[in-house]
């Protein structure tokens, strides 16, 4: 019991700061959808689209492969992080080499001609990511989860202090009149003109204070090359790089090839680049069904682990599966039916606002995913992964082949459709072979029901709009009282059961 208290701990602390990240660098979006024109946005996007590829090949699979060979033991660990350590540090230096000499064709295959200094930047930012993956997992191996928190949350308030430092107060200062000394001293590092340099360059910054953070082990570990343990390692390493190169294809893809397979003028009032600024930014709002997922997998995948060899595990597992179902078709409800709201608080400038379209059909991939993710429990017990590497390669081609069909014809609309069959897809695969290799009693149509009836409602609510001789927003309340009605009828023996139980426990 200590032991799953403390897994549980550890969960809660990895999950905390993960989620809490990912948070503060989202609210940095009204900051850019403020200062940042949408085509100087689509530069941001598209090029960090790009850098998710790049991280997975940069430390192709070797973190999960240190964890693998630390603890089998046949190999000591002080060998394994030096090995490890080593491969990486000269994986990376080749690769951002490469980038570097090659940073011209680089910039002009992009269409930012004479802007080379991105792909230097980014290929420092990429061998400081890989250089410190491995430290970081030693210290999960280590179970220091309090100081893997702290360094991942320093890193992340110094970049958002950075960007904040120099598109905000710096564009502020400049533009205040007079011939003020901080404005003369401001003048002399900071151009108003290439605020992306200055996203870029905190990011540089606040990777590198990682380094600093990290000394201790990074300076200490020796240069070993094993040839027989390291051609173990990469094979062991490879297919999870494969599965990962999958997974960010599903998720990234869309942003990385917009601009390149739009036609031109596709969009009368804006540039191809403009609307890859603009999916880009509605692309952010989505991350709130993104954080419960993410929340989710935290606090799921020990609880499952946990309880696999308890009498009535599947049945708890069925029940997860229905609460997961009704909060995520909740969150897209709440967002979908507020995004007037939201997209006037997050979305700055009124140019952004067009791709708040695309927020409803995002959110109702991300709701399938968080399905994927919590049908896996039945390969993850069996053993069975490599059923989870072809349900992604096979999402990754439903990916490539809907975008490139799709977006000549009807835009950042097309992308956001592929994202949601995509997912939808895997969803239904995984639970297909799960009921043949582990027999799960879901309530299927329950659960369908439920993501219909979302479905409806934010159609109704958000795309339809029906004229009515009432207020919209007094509308759009009691669509959401409608679906919390339905669930109460459906579930509420579980419900009164749970509020049952909360209430002896206090």
């Amino acid at each position: 019991m200590s032991r799953i208290k403390t897994l549980a701990k550890e969960t809660a602390i990895y999950g905390i700061s993960s989620i809490l990240g990912r948070m503060l660098n989202w609210l940095l979006v009204p900051i850019y959808t403020q200062y940042l024109i949408p085509a100087e946005y689509g530069i941001v996007t598209e090029l960090y689209a790009y850098v998710a590829f790049l991280v997975i090949l940069y430390t192709y699979g070797m973190e999960t492969a240190y964890f693998r060979f630390s603890t089998a033991g046949k190999h000591d660990e002080i060998n394994v992080f030096n090995l490890s350590q080593t491969s990486i540090i000269f994986s990376s230096l080749l690769l951002s080499s490469v980038l570097i000499v090659f940073s011209t064709a680089i910039v002009n295959y992009l269409e930012y001609p004479g802007q080379e200094r991105y792909i230097v930047w980014f290929a420092l930012i990429l061998a400081i990511d890989a250089i410190s993956a491995i430290p970081f997992a030693k210290l999960r191996l280590e179970g220091k989860s309090k100081k893997f928190a702290a360094y991942k949350l320093i890193n992340i308030f110094i970049n958002i202090g950075l960007n904040l430092f120099f598109i905000v107060y710096c564009s502020k200062v400049v533009q205040q009149e007079g011939n003020l000394p901080l404005k003369n001293l401001i003048i002399s590092f900071f151009n108003e003109e290439n605020l992306v340099d200055y996203i870029f360059i905190s990011n540089l910054v606040a990777n590198g204070f990682l380094i600093v953070l990290m000394s201790h082990m990074i300076f200490r570990m020796k240069i070993v090359l094993d040839r027989q343990t390291l051609k173990s390692m990469y094979r062991y390493a490879f297919p999870i790089m494969v599965m990962s190169l999958a997974g960010v294809t599903n998720e990234m893809l869309s942003r990385a090839v917009l601009k390149k397979w739009l036609p031109d003028g596709f969009y009368e009032h804006y540039s191809n680049q403009a609307a890859l600024g603009i999916f880009g930014a509605a692309y952010k709002l989505s991350v709130f069904m993104t954080l419960a997922i993410q929340a989710f997998r935290y606090a799921a995948e020990p609880f499952f682990f946990t309880r696999a060899k308890d009498m009535d595990s599947r049945n708890l597992f069925s029940k997860v599966m229905q609460v997961y179902i009704i909060f995520s078709s909740f969150i897209l409800i709440l967002i979908s039916l507020n995004l007037d709201i939201i997209g006037r608080l997050f979305l700055r400038s009124p140019a952004y606002r067009e791709g708040l379209v695309v927020v409803p059909i995002l959110l109702l991939a991300n709701l399938f995913l968080g399905i994927y993710y919590n049908l896996s429990v039945w390969f993850k017990l069996t053993d069975k992964t490599y059923y989870g590497t072809f349900i992604s390669l096979a999402g990754a081609l439903i990916t490539i082949v809907l975008n490139f069909i799709l977006i000549p014809y009807i835009g950042y609309l097309g992308s956001a459709f592929a994202t949601l069959f995509c997912y939808s897809t895997m969803a239904a695969a995984n639970f297909y072979l799960g009921q043949k290799h582990y027999p799960v009693p879901y309530e299927i149509k329950k659960g369908l029901l439920y993501i219909l009836l979302a479905s409806v409602i934010t159609f109704i609510g958000y795309y339809l709009q029906p004229e009515l001789p009432f207020n919209q927003k007094i509308f759009q309340i009691l669509l959401i009282f409608l679906f919390l009605l339905v669930v109460y009828i459906l579930d509420k023996n579980q419900i009164r059961l749970f509020f049952r139980k909360t209430k002896k426990k206090k």
